[in-house]
């Protein structure tokens, strides 16, 4: 691990996976379940090049590098706070060859990184139109969880532009607006192939959505099954836990029992 120094009101978070760690500012954005979520449900090929639009702090790229054999994974932030926070903690972690951040914006990634140039793109996109739900006073809150900087359609035209043809588009988002989302990737040409719905305790209505599209390929989704994450209140479930903390299960794994399999 390279010695890096931390700004102030900064702290260094563990991801529980090949001893990496992440730098965070409590004043300004910290990833959440969902960007761990999709780091998850992801599917990254050996030798695929990945790109995270909307990175922040470069959570996605750096549990992606963990857990996949991706060529390369570059992360793209507008925010040049984040994305410095997101180079010391590539640096930190000495990934340097294998994760890029730049800092850019979403709606020139085509021009940024060319048609094409990606097999896999990820993101983890501001949630809420314009004003909708209470905003933040901190601004940079407030461009992680508001359209104010990029739009659900800015984002969904940015992946089918640097997208190969055939290439995947993971996103996380909120149910109430599914119609929206899948309007807009159709018109982009991005075919919406698996969904699964994330919620909190088995019986209270789904809060995320998980989408994997293809671009140019045939009409066809295949709705999974629901994810829910606590069983008890504080207690996640076998499957949450197994996301989390795939190390502990690959240990449990040697010892013959399958991962995510309830514990008796």
């Amino acid at each position: 691990m390279m010695k890096i120094e931390l700004l102030e009101n900064e702290r260094l978070d563990d991801l529980g996976r090949k001893n990496y760690k992440i730098i965070q500012n409590p004043d300004g954005f910290c990833f959440g379940m969902d960007a761990v979520l999709l780091s998850g449900y992801a599917k990254v090929k050996k030798g695929q090049r990945v790109l995270d639009l909307g990175t922040g702090t470069g959570i996605i790229p750096i549990l992606l590098e963990a857990k996949t054999e991706a060529s390369h994974l570059t992360g793209l932030e507008i925010q040049e706070k984040s994305a410095d926070m997101a180079r010391r903690s590539v640096r930190y972690n000495d990934l340097e060859d294998k994760i890029s951040i730049v800092t850019g914006d979403i709606k020139e990634a085509g021009s940024l990184f060319g048609a094409a140039s990606f097999d896999v793109v990820t993101s983890n996109p501001p949630y809420m139109i314009g004003g909708h739900g209470l905003q933040n006073p901190s601004m940079p809150k407030t461009i992680a969880r508001h359209e104010v900087l990029c739009n659900l359609e800015d984002v969904v035209r940015a992946a089918s532009t640097v997208l190969v043809p055939g290439g995947y588009f993971y996103m996380v988002h909120r149910p109430f607006r599914l119609a929206e989302i899948i309007t807009a990737m159709t018109k982009y040409q991005l075919e919406p192939k698996r969904m699964r719905f994330v919620y909190p305790y088995v019986d209270k209505e789904p809060n995320m959505v998980l989408i994997e599209a293809k671009k140019g390929a045939n009409s066809r989704v295949t709705v999974e099954k629901p994810l829910i994450v606590y069983k008890a209140v504080g207690e996640y479930t076998d499957e949450i836990y197994d996301i989390y903390k795939p190390e502990v299960y690959d240990k449990r794994n040697h010892d013959g029992q399958e991962s995510g399999e309830k514990q008796k």
